[in-house]
């Protein structure tokens, strides 16, 4: 297949803050690439230099075969963008918001009423499109931010972590929608603090940290650099959570990935059930007490765990400089 989204050694910095430190990554055409990477590992950046919203200070960048510089004109007429955060106009209604949309595309009127009824109804928020936005709940508000991404059907799409605020059944059908775009060709880039979301939608998945690309492959193949099976314990008592880190490093030869804000200690083995037994055995002699104690598959929270060496943060807090809030920030600009 052809490649989508190209990468080269794309550098960004903000003064003495280095946030993308040579990044090479590459996308193919109608699937779905997930970022996954601690906060400040540069995902967002990365995403605000392949929607021209930043200018790289070193390397290249190519969307849909446009220079992210040079072709940056033309390259917005083939994106979306949902960002972390709605960027919708108050004072119009949903259905006026989306019809804004539509005419940067430079749709139809006709057509752009299609797509706005269908965006409302996609997102369970057809009984209220026709209300200033200003009187949305703030899930309300994300799924029609979400939404506007879809309108001008963009043979790339770009979802910076979009079902942050979204119930689970408007994240379902987030992921179904998905699902049925990447089927009729569309090229997903998606950043996403949710490890299952990424599991279930990701073609490939790369892992970024401290700016760079530290992994990139399927879900099954970051599994399997883990290798065999993983035994993990959740510790009831913060103040035996050290205990419990130093039975796990001599369970096997494996280093003991830790998650101390969790409570959570796990190591790669391959020793299976009598590891898991004879870990169970070693607690119950120092008198640990545990909420869980299991032997199960590398998951990407494992895999996620031992390449960062914390897991999966519950948001995004890159520094950096706010993108502009001006109606054309969004889908055409």
């Amino acid at each position: 297949m052809n490649a989508m989204i190209e990468v080269g050694g794309v550098k960004k910095a903000f003064g003495s803050t280095m946030a993308l430190a040579g990044v090479d990554l590459t996308a193919e055409a109608g699937r779905v690439i997930a970022l996954l990477g601690p906060n400040g590992a540069g995902k967002t950046t990365l995403v605000r230099v392949l929607t021209t919203l930043l200018r790289p200070d070193a390397g290249w960048a190519r969307v849909a075969g446009f220079d992210v510089v040079k072709d940056a004109a033309n390259l917005r007429s083939c994106i979306g963008l949902a960002g972390q955060s709605a960027a919708v106009d108050e004072m119009l209604t949903g259905r006026e918001n989306l019809d804004l949309v539509g005419r940067l595309y430079h749709l139809s009127k006709p057509e752009r009423r299609k797509r706005a009824q269908d965006v409302l109804e996609l997102f369970g928020i057809a009984d209220a499109g026709d209300r200033q936005v200003k009187t949305y709940s703030g899930g309300m508000r994300r799924r029609l931010d979400v939404g506007a991404s879809l309108v001008g059907h963009p043979p790339v799409l770009i979802l910076d972590e979009p079902t942050t605020g979204l119930d689970p059944r408007s994240r379902l059908d987030l992921w179904q929608f998905i699902e049925g775009l990447v089927s009729d060709g569309t090229t997903i880039l998606l950043t996403t603090q949710y490890l299952e979301e990424a599991d279930r939608l990701a073609h490939q998945i790369a892992v970024i940290d401290a700016g760079k690309v530290i992994a990139d492959g399927t879900s099954d193949q970051l599994k399997d650099q883990l290798g065999g099976d993983v035994v993990a314990a959740r510790v009831t008592d913060q103040a035996q959570f050290d205990a419990a880190v130093g039975i796990m490093t001599g369970l096997d030869d494996g280093a003991p990935q830790i998650d101390r804000h969790q409570r959570r200690v796990s190591v790669p083995t391959q020793g299976g059930a009598k590891t898991l037994t004879t870990a169970a055995r070693l607690f119950d002699e120092a008198g640990i007490a545990l909420d869980d104690l299991a032997l199960h598959r590398p998951s990407l929270d494992d895999v996620f765990l031992a390449l960062t060496g914390h897991a999966a943060e519950q948001a995004d807090d890159e520094t950096l400089p706010p993108p502009s809030r001006g109606r054309s920030r969004r889908r055409n600009a």
